[in-house]
């Protein structure tokens, strides 16, 4: 009786330790080969649900903040791949609104295709819901209930309309009237000039700029009083 205990219990954790995947445990980050994506199916790794507990949790007080106003039920949780600045390929996770989860899958599916390169797709969460973390990190995000940074308006993150991107390389820049210059993340001044040859730079005749723009995005390098080069919104 006893060995066959032994042996059941053996089989069950063989199955289970099979089991036991980066896919399954999907974490942000976990780099992956192609002959595992390979097997585990292209379109299993690009997919919209909606917000599991477990993810839904680690929002609670970050991007999710008490009284929030966003329905959940109007938020979608995507896992999609991504390829890193090495050429590595990335589990990558990120919350937006519904109405634009299926264009962001398949723009991200049409990023990684071509190797467009992409350091870190993780929920803001990970960072504190710190935007400035988050950028510094040179993360790509997009839900976050916040407001634009000085002033009372509602982000087009807040409502998981926006994407953020590669967002070290293309930093969010600002001069008031009295001249006085912000950028975001404070980290990326060197960044600020365009005209200079850096990995990640976008620009219109940039992949991820013709890709978003065809899908009706807009986007924030565009803009004439504030130069937002990573973001793009509906």
């Amino acid at each position: 009786m006893t060995k066959l205990f032994l042996t059941l219990f053996l089989f069950l954790f063989t199955i289970t330790a099979t089991a036991a995947t980066p896919f399954t445990t999907w974490r942000a980050g976990t780099i992956v080969s192609v002959k595992a994506v390979e097997a585990y199916g292209l379109s299993r790794c690009f997919t919209s649900t909606p917000i599991p507990d477990a993810v839904f949790a680690r929002m609670q007080g970050k991007s999710y903040p008490q009284g929030c106003p966003i329905r959940r039920s109007d938020l979608r949780y995507l896992r999609l791949l991504h390829k890193d600045l090495k050429g590595h390929i990335r589990l990558g996770e990120m919350v937006c609104n519904k109405a634009i989860a299926v264009d962001v899958l398949n723009i991200f599916r049409e990023l990684y295709l071509h190797a467009y390169p992409i350091e870190s797709i993780r929920l803001i969460d990970d960072f504190g819901a710190s935007d400035e973390q988050s950028m510094r990190a040179n993360n790509t995000s997009a839900f976050c209930y916040r407001v634009v940074k000085g002033s009372r308006r509602l982000s087009p993150h807040a409502r998981g309309m926006a994407v953020d991107l590669n967002t070290l390389y293309n930093p969010c820049y600002r001069r008031s009237r009295s001249g006085r210059v912000t950028i975001q993340p404070a980290t990326a001044a060197r960044f600020v000039n365009r005209s200079a040859d850096f990995p990640c730079k976008i620009t219109r005749s940039d992949l991820a700029y013709r890709l978003f723009t065809v899908h009706g995005f807009r986007w924030g390098g565009a803009w004439k009083s504030v130069k937002d080069w990573q973001h793009f919104e509906k």
